[in-house]
């Protein structure tokens, strides 16, 4: 039983890592699914299935080197001198996606809770700083919770679009996109993701010593993944294209539900969207730790003050404009990782 704990701990902190502002909302799933028509049911399957593969690897490599933080990984990935410029690079992106998380979370605030924008980014700075200052355990703590709402809340989208006239668009819509287009989104889906995730699944890899753990726990995240978009595909296709002018998309299945139940799946698209920013916050502060030899605790503060600068942009603009392209980037890092021999094979 205790086994079976860690193995739930480290998949959900994977799913929880990786389901963020983007997904919670349903941007994500829009941008690199949805709009593509009926074979997106096909490409979630593609993308689910690097989730499971290179999730696993990612850990056992991350064991394997009893990596710091990412940096290592990539050393390893690029070479010593390379690897260190990709670490550089890895940094950049991250914090684009710190901004975006906490963007998130103040649209949540604004368009859900009628609050002002800015408390919310005030409200998940605090929140954030409060929490890293125990670490990796806050992180595993906070997804063991979070996330199974978080699959509650997939379930009940569902239950919610079937009824509705649309419900049959997830097998039906058509795309006027190019076929190399949409069977290139979910590379670039995982890719991204995958890259971003590193920075707390290589310390959680180091971290967990059981090799059997590991295995487990990425193979049930990444299902968890692939269900959970698939879900959201299928509740955002029965809205489909009236969905496409929101900043968050599942808020208009939220305000269909009203009640305590609107609140409750309020508070859980917040809480994937903080999740995945306690996470990048935590990896980008042992990254900057390692090579300045700074105190954590005043990177963390660094970091959340120029975050909340950039934040100001607004959500729908940087995921719009930030995540194809660093999901583009990141097709070079899942090559690499891909190519590298597999660390369950050397065993």
């Amino acid at each position: 039983m205790k086994k079976w704990g860690s193995v739930l701990q480290v998949s959900f902190t994977y799913v929880g890592t990786v389901v963020g502002a983007g997904f919670a909302t349903g941007q994500e799933i829009l941008q690199f699914f949805t709009r593509y028509g009926w074979m997106a049911t096909l490409t979630i399957g593609v993308a689910s299935a690097l989730f499971v593969w290179l999730g696993i690897k990612l850990m056992l490599l991350a064991g394997q080197l009893n990596a710091k933080s990412y940096e290592d990984l990539n050393k390893l990935l690029f070479g010593p001198k390379i690897g260190e410029w990709v670490s550089l690079f890895t940094m950049v992106i991250l914090f684009g996606v710190t901004t975006v998380m906490l963007a998130g979370a103040g649209s949540v605030f604004a368009e859900q809770l009628k609050l002002p924008y800015q408390a919310g980014l005030l409200f998940t700075m605090a929140l954030t700083y409060l929490l890293l200052i125990k670490g990796m355990k806050s992180i595993l703590a906070v997804n063991s919770l979070v996330v199974p709402m978080m699959a509650l809340f997939s379930v009940m989208a569902v239950i919610y679009a079937y009824p509705s006239p649309g419900a049959a668009n997830w097998l039906l819509l058509d795309t006027g996109h190019s076929t190399l287009r949409i069977w290139l989104a979910p590379l670039l889906y995982a890719a991204f993701n995958l890259s971003m995730a590193q920075a707390v699944l290589v310390p959680l890899g180091t971290a967990i010593r059981d090799r059997s753990v590991l295995i487990r726990g990425g193979t049930l995240g990444g299902i968890l993944i692939g269900l959970m978009l698939l879900a959201g595909h299928f509740a955002l296709s029965a809205q489909m294209p009236d969905i496409l002018r929101y900043d968050i998309p599942m808020g208009l299945l939220t305000q269909q539900m009203g009640g305590v139940l609107q609140l409750l799946f309020v508070f859980v698209i917040y809480s994937e969207i903080f999740t995945t920013f306690l996470a990048d916050i935590y990896g980008l502060s042992l990254q900057i730790s390692q090579r300045t030899g700074l105190a954590e605790r005043t990177i963390v503060l660094l970091l959340l003050a120029a975050s909340f600068v950039v934040s100001q942009i607004g959500f729908k603009a940087l995921l719009a404009s930030l995540y194809p392209l660093f999901g583009l980037l990141s097709m070079a890092w899942m090559t690499l990782l891909i190519w590298r021999k597999d660390p369950a094979a050397e065993a």
